[in-house]
């Protein structure tokens, strides 16, 4: 192992910018839809959770809404 080798880490403050991106969400500024590729029932979750741990028909993110 190098031992002059450096790692550094750091986390990003998401939390200090939620209220304006839920902002510009609210005024059609900044559009979601893309980022769910599959819309489910919540009745339809293990058959999502499957598709999207199998990667079945594209499957990138499953989102499961009440009587969808």
């Amino acid at each position: 192992m190098n031992k002059a080798l450096t790692l550094r880490g750091a986390q990003q403050h998401g939390h200090r910018y939620i209220p304006e991106i839920l902002d510009r969400m609210s005024r059609d500024e900044v559009r979601t839809e893309h980022l769910a590729t599959h819309v489910m029932s919540l009745d339809d979750g293990p058959k999502g959770y499957r598709m999207f741990k199998e990667k079945e028909d594209g499957c990138v993110r499953a989102v499961f809404r009440p009587g969808a």
